[in-house]
């Protein structure tokens, strides 16, 4: 039951802010007193919440001030049926924790859902310039959907996101919840049945997958809307940025690299071929090198 009590050991060293009325779960880690040390946010994806970073987080808050949040409707935060979620809506519970934590600048580690908020507050960024509240300085994608085109849903998330999406999210088990997540994950990094059931755990938190899962499918159609918005932020971006990224992913593996490094100027990548959709859960090592090699490459100014 080892990831049974690291789940409960990262709820107790939480705590919760307020936005928009509802309860928002968040961690710190690092020393918040020292200012010479980089804030880093990190950015979850779906279906999970941020305890996804677990195994990423000691390492990286020996040499940053770091940040999580479970998004509305993911993980212990609240998930209120009538509610308008949506992309752009996570981007201002965003720049709501940046006001709560006192961020002034920050780096961003973001995955899979958590991608696409990023190029939302890139978006913002570039549109504000010297006037924006909190200065971006870089940020680092691991598997998410950058591009609609390339986004291959799973049948999960195709039949969630479908007219019997609220019926069908209705009929969600542990099993099936396992069967689908574990279509992502690479053939020999898949989470044992005790970490399965720590993220059903997540996903189940205050009623969560039955009432909403169909709901926060609706990024799917966000992406294509905002995609000349997101994608141009990308392109048009001159922070330092990279791309780590599970190849076996069937959903946003190495077919969606390739199309980053054909549309991003001087794309910066590195895949590792031997994992799925959840890299840092898979092989946090190899992502954690990965991570601090890109950080180590960037002019110090930064």
């Amino acid at each position: 039951m080892q990831a049974q009590a690291s789940l409960q050991a990262w709820r107790a060293a939480g705590a919760f802010f307020k936005y928009r009325g509802h309860d928002i779960f968040y961690r710190t880690g690092g020393d918040w007193s020292d200012d010479s040390k980089p804030v880093l946010v990190l950015i979850h994806g779906f279906p999970t919440a941020s305890w996804d970073w677990v195994r990423l987080w000691d390492d990286l808050c020996r040499d940053c001030r770091v940040a999580a949040l479970d998004m509305i409707g993911f993980g212990y935060s609240d998930k209120p049926v009538r509610y308008d979620y949506s992309i752009m809506d996570q981007a201002d519970l965003h720049d709501a924790f940046f006001a709560h934590l006192e961020i002034r600048a920050c780096h961003l580690f973001v995955h899979d859902y958590g991608d696409t908020v990023a190029q939302e507050l890139l978006a913002r960024y570039l549109e504000q310039g010297d006037a924006a509240a909190v200065t971006l300085q870089s940020i680092c994608f691991l598997n998410g959907g950058l591009f609609p085109e390339q986004h291959r849903a799973t049948l999960t998330q195709k039949l969630l996101h479908s007219p019997l999406g609220p019926f069908l999210a209705r009929l969600m088990t542990r099993d099936k919840f396992a069967k689908g997540l574990g279509e992502v994950f690479g053939p020999d990094t898949q989470p044992d049945p005790d970490e399965m059931d720590a993220f059903w755990a997540l996903a189940q938190e205050k009623g969560g997958m039955p009432r909403i899962g169909h709901k926060l499918l609706g990024y799917i159609t966000e992406r294509r809307r905002y995609r000349e918005r997101w994608v141009g932020a990308l392109v048009h971006s001159t922070l330092p940025m990279t791309v780590i990224d599970g190849g076996l992913d069937p959903v946003s593996g190495a077919h969606m690299v390739e199309r980053y490094r054909e549309l991003v100027p001087n794309a910066d990548t590195l895949v590792l071929p031997h994992v799925g959709h959840y890299p840092h859960w898979e092989d946090p090592k190899a992502v954690l090198d990965g991570f601090m090699n890109f950080q180590s490459a960037m002019p110090k100014a930064r």
